[in-house]
């Protein structure tokens, strides 16, 4: 059986697998989580998100060196995936690295432009940082994703009110309001 190098995708049994990875990790089920990823890098040990994910799975086990090889390796072996560059910014925001974790975020949203969770993530280092023109920028694309949802509005015009631009503010959230019906 050939080995899926850089981005090519899973096959079923093994994407299944991985999808139950990534629910084990939010579920905070690491050795689950772990064991799983095990499964998949029996028979596909260069798969670079499987590694990335099973060392970001160590880092809460309190395996920062390991975690941070394998995220490494797994980016090696697939610098194109958005979810390696997630999450190799998610190892440094744990870390409190909030410059380089930006930078992977970065790096994952050249990958994939619009995905909202990488943008959540950024808009969220990027105000902690200060960081007031990015933030405007990132909360105005998830706008853009998401227009029907009210956290985006209210989030977009709090940017613009930090910004200091705050007649805009008031617009927005106005425009807002005219589009509930009552």
């Amino acid at each position: 059986m050939a080995t899926p190098q850089g981005n090519q995708p899973l096959p079923s049994k093994e994407s299944a697998l991985f999808r139950q990875v990534v629910k084990f990790y939010e579920s905070k089920q690491y050795k689950k989580a772990i064991k799983a990823a095990d499964q998949i890098l029996k028979k596909f040990p260069d798969h670079g998100e499987t590694l990335a994910m099973k060392g970001l799975t160590l880092n809460y086990m309190d395996k920062k060196e390991e975690a941070y090889d394998l995220v490494r390796k797994g980016l090696r072996a697939d610098l194109r995936s958005h979810v390696c560059w997630h999450v190799y910014g998610l190892l440094y925001r744990s870390d409190n690295n909030h410059l380089e974790a930006i930078k992977c975020y970065m790096n994952a949203l050249r990958i994939d432009r619009d995905n909202a969770q990488i943008l959540r993530d950024l808009a969220m280092l990027q105000i902690q940082m200060r960081d007031i023109p990015g933030f405007v920028d990132t909360r105005y694309r998830l706008l853009q994703l998401r227009s029907n949802n009210r956290n985006n509005w209210i989030s977009f015009a709090i940017a613009h009110h930090l910004d200091g631009n705050y007649e805009l503010a008031v617009q927005i959230l106005t425009a807002y309001e005219s589009t509930l019906v009552s």
